[in-house]
């Protein structure tokens, strides 16, 4: 190793492959490194011969926020949250809104030193019901955040993983072992949306979705942004409730969130509150029980309704909680439970929407 490489960890998933190279397994990318070459987040290099994660041990940034923002709704409301990332990402989404960091290669500039340990026990310290992997995508820090959660769970904190899901069969099992919840960001519903505008492919996410719902007790939500123009018509709509209901089932909440514009995607106007208002009639229509909309000021579309008898059981005005009425998974009203990670207690002292940033390390 070079002197660089000091604090490197030891990638999980690789093989040799022909003229010297090494194959990163972590995600469907299966990018094939020379020596000193990084994959294409940036995040795995090949060194002497092995592949070393060049990001273990480093954030950027530490903030304590609702869980909520994630977006779960459905994951103990009300909960804060300590959130991180590290820079980098596995996708190359043109319309990425947080590409600051996504699409950062200065690592060492961007980031902060935090073991694992020492992130678990600031959640414990912050009375922080969870730790979330967030901001960029975690598939690129596997290993770190697998020890995050592993220390995590001895300390009996709570896991998140901020995702689209774009990870190989070899590694998942791996990473969502230790994860509590996850929010699945699937980006649209057609393969020509994943090529032109991500750089990638569709069925590996939809294979994680189908994974996670068949294999794992991950509690999981399904975020999807609409962009004007790209992926908010309603037969994409239409096709993407039809296969979430039959490979997912009607309970796994579904948000439908607003593009901005940003990165390079400026020319594209925001999405009007309508088309997100439509594409949640749309899916409740269909038969998904629970359907939100997100980046947009709506409390009724916002809010968690009792898919028996109707009863308005969460009320949510952004990320601050106001009628609360669940007992324990239950509505109060009719008795139908509520599909969900719920407290016996209620949400006690609700975090709201504060945002605190700490320092770990």
């Amino acid at each position: 190793m070079n002197a660089l490489s000091a604090s490197y960890e030891l990638g999980r998933w690789q093989h040799a492959v022909d003229e010297g190279r090494v194959q990163c397994d972590l995600c469907p990318r299966y990018c094939r490194l020379h020596e000193g070459q990084r994959a294409f987040c940036f995040v795995p290099q090949n060194v002497g011969g092995q592949i070393y994660l060049a990001s273990y041990g480093r954030a950027t940034g530490f903030c304590v926020d609702p869980i909520e923002k994630k977006p779960l709704n459905h994951f103990y409301p009300g909960s804060s949250v300590l959130s991180f990332g590290t820079a980098g990402c596995n996708l190359g989404c043109k319309f990425c809104q947080n590409w600051d960091i996504s699409k950062a290669k200065e690592i060492e500039r961007l980031s902060d030193r935090a073991r694992p340990e020492q992130i678990a026990e600031a959640a414990q310290a912050q009375g922080a019901r969870s730790v979330a992997f967030t901001y960029n995508d975690p598939v690129i820090f596997a290993e770190y955040a697998i020890d995050t959660a592993k220390a995590c769970r001895e300390r009996g904190v709570n896991t998140v993983a901020v995702t689209a899901g774009y990870i190989t069969p070899e590694a998942r099992k791996d990473f969502f072992e230790y994860i509590d919840a996850a929010n699945i960001d699937l980006k649209a519903f057609t393969p020509e949306f994943y090529k032109k505008l991500c750089y990638a492919e569709l069925e590996p996410v939809l294979d994680t979705l189908r994974y996670l719902k068949a294999e794992t007790n991950v509690w999981f939500e399904v975020t999807t942004l609409l962009i004007p123009g790209h992926n908010d018509s309603d037969a994409e709509i239409g096709r993407l409730c039809d296969w979430f209901l039959e490979n997912l089932g009607p309970s796994v909440p579904l948000h439908f969130s607003a593009f901005h514009p940003d990165f390079r995607m400026l020319d594209v106007p925001a999405t009007p509150p309508e088309t997100c208002k439509r594409a949640r009639e749309l899916a409740r229509a269909a038969g998904v029980e629970y359907v939100y909309s997100g980046n947009i000021h709506d409390e009724q579309s916002q809010s968690t309704y009792c898919p028996g008898c109707g009863e308005c059981l969460i009320e949510r005005d952004w990320y601050e909680l106001g009628k609360y009425s669940l007992r324990g998974n239950a509505c109060s009203a009719c008795g139908q439970m509520i599909a969900g990670r719920f407290s016996p207690d209620g949400p006690g002292a609700a975090w709201g929407r504060k945002r605190l940033r700490i320092a770990i390390g």
